[in-house]
Protein backbone atom coordinates (compact mmCIF):
# COMPACT_ATOMS: atom_id res chain seq x y z
CA UNK A 1 0.00 0.00 0.00
CA UNK A 2 0.95 3.46 -0.61
CA UNK A 3 0.68 7.08 0.46
CA UNK A 4 1.17 9.77 -1.89
CA UNK A 5 0.72 13.25 -0.46
CA UNK A 6 1.00 16.30 -2.94
CA UNK A 7 0.90 20.24 -2.84
CA UNK A 8 -2.61 20.52 -4.41
CA UNK A 9 -3.87 19.37 -0.81
CA UNK A 10 -4.41 15.95 -2.29
CA UNK A 11 -3.78 12.56 -0.22
CA UNK A 12 -3.48 9.08 -2.31
CA UNK A 13 -3.25 5.87 -1.21
CA UNK A 14 -3.88 3.07 -3.31
CA UNK A 15 -3.44 -0.90 -2.56
CA UNK A 16 -3.07 -3.99 -5.13
CA UNK A 17 -5.13 -7.17 -4.78
CA UNK A 18 -5.46 -10.33 -6.68
CA UNK A 19 -7.25 -8.87 -9.72
CA UNK A 20 -8.12 -5.61 -7.59
CA UNK A 21 -7.05 -1.94 -7.52
CA UNK A 22 -8.31 0.37 -4.54
CA UNK A 23 -7.11 3.80 -4.70
CA UNK A 24 -8.25 6.30 -2.06
CA UNK A 25 -8.26 9.67 -2.35
CA UNK A 26 -8.31 12.49 0.09
CA UNK A 27 -8.86 16.41 -1.10
CA UNK A 28 -8.84 19.56 0.39
CA UNK A 29 -10.00 23.01 -1.05
CA UNK A 30 -7.24 25.44 -0.77
CA UNK A 31 -9.29 27.76 1.39
CA UNK A 32 -9.17 24.58 3.75
CA UNK A 33 -13.13 25.19 4.36
CA UNK A 34 -14.11 21.70 2.08
CA UNK A 35 -13.01 17.84 1.62
CA UNK A 36 -13.88 14.78 -0.58
CA UNK A 37 -12.92 11.49 -0.36
CA UNK A 38 -13.39 9.38 -3.31
CA UNK A 39 -12.63 5.61 -3.37
CA UNK A 40 -11.93 3.92 -6.77
CA UNK A 41 -12.20 0.03 -7.47
CA UNK A 42 -11.09 -1.46 -10.60
CA UNK A 43 -11.17 -4.56 -10.62
CA UNK A 44 -8.86 -6.36 -13.35
CA UNK A 45 -9.82 -8.33 -15.82
CA UNK A 46 -13.72 -7.27 -14.08
CA UNK A 47 -15.63 -7.58 -10.99
CA UNK A 48 -16.99 -10.95 -12.16
CA UNK A 49 -13.46 -12.62 -12.73
CA UNK A 50 -13.06 -11.02 -9.01
CA UNK A 51 -15.98 -12.13 -7.38
CA UNK A 52 -15.28 -16.10 -9.12
CA UNK A 53 -11.91 -15.33 -7.00
CA UNK A 54 -13.42 -14.37 -3.53
CA UNK A 55 -16.05 -17.22 -3.97
CA UNK A 56 -12.89 -20.33 -4.08
CA UNK A 57 -11.18 -18.35 -0.61
CA UNK A 58 -12.85 -18.82 2.48
CA UNK A 59 -14.30 -15.28 3.12
CA UNK A 60 -14.62 -16.04 6.94
CA UNK A 61 -11.18 -16.63 7.27
CA UNK A 62 -10.49 -13.51 5.57
CA UNK A 63 -12.76 -11.34 7.93
CA UNK A 64 -11.58 -13.39 10.52
CA UNK A 65 -7.48 -11.98 9.81
CA UNK A 66 -8.91 -8.27 8.89
CA UNK A 67 -10.84 -8.14 12.59
CA UNK A 68 -7.35 -9.59 14.22
CA UNK A 69 -5.35 -7.34 11.97
CA UNK A 70 -7.50 -4.07 13.01
CA UNK A 71 -8.23 -4.96 16.75
CA UNK A 72 -4.01 -6.09 17.35
CA UNK A 73 -2.76 -2.99 18.41
CA UNK A 74 -5.75 -1.48 20.37
CA UNK A 75 -5.58 -5.27 22.32
CA UNK A 76 -2.03 -5.12 22.99
CA UNK A 77 -2.80 -1.08 24.34
CA UNK A 78 -5.73 -2.36 26.67
CA UNK A 79 -3.47 -5.03 27.72
CA UNK A 80 -0.81 -2.71 28.89
CA UNK A 81 -2.50 -0.15 29.88
CA UNK A 82 -3.84 -2.71 32.49
CA UNK A 83 -0.60 -3.94 33.59
CA UNK A 84 0.92 -2.29 36.99
CA UNK A 85 3.67 0.42 36.23
CA UNK A 86 6.65 -1.61 37.21
CA UNK A 87 5.39 -4.46 35.12
CA UNK A 88 5.40 -3.10 32.01
CA UNK A 89 8.15 -4.67 29.76
CA UNK A 90 11.65 -2.85 29.69
CA UNK A 91 13.12 -2.52 26.14
CA UNK A 92 16.84 -5.08 26.17
CA UNK A 93 19.94 -3.34 25.47
CA UNK A 94 22.26 -4.75 22.58
CA UNK A 95 25.69 -5.51 22.74
CA UNK A 96 28.21 -4.88 19.79
CA UNK A 97 27.64 -7.60 17.58
CA UNK A 98 23.41 -6.44 17.87
CA UNK A 99 22.59 -9.72 20.10
CA UNK A 100 20.73 -9.18 23.31
CA UNK A 101 23.20 -9.23 26.25
CA UNK A 102 26.19 -9.54 24.23
CA UNK A 103 29.30 -8.28 25.96
CA UNK A 104 31.65 -8.42 22.81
Amino acid sequence: MSDQHHEDHTTRATARLPALEIEIVHRRSPAGDAEQISINLQAMPSFEAFGRFLETANPFAFWAQAARLAWLPWLEAARLATLPFNAAPTPRKLGQRGEPGSSS
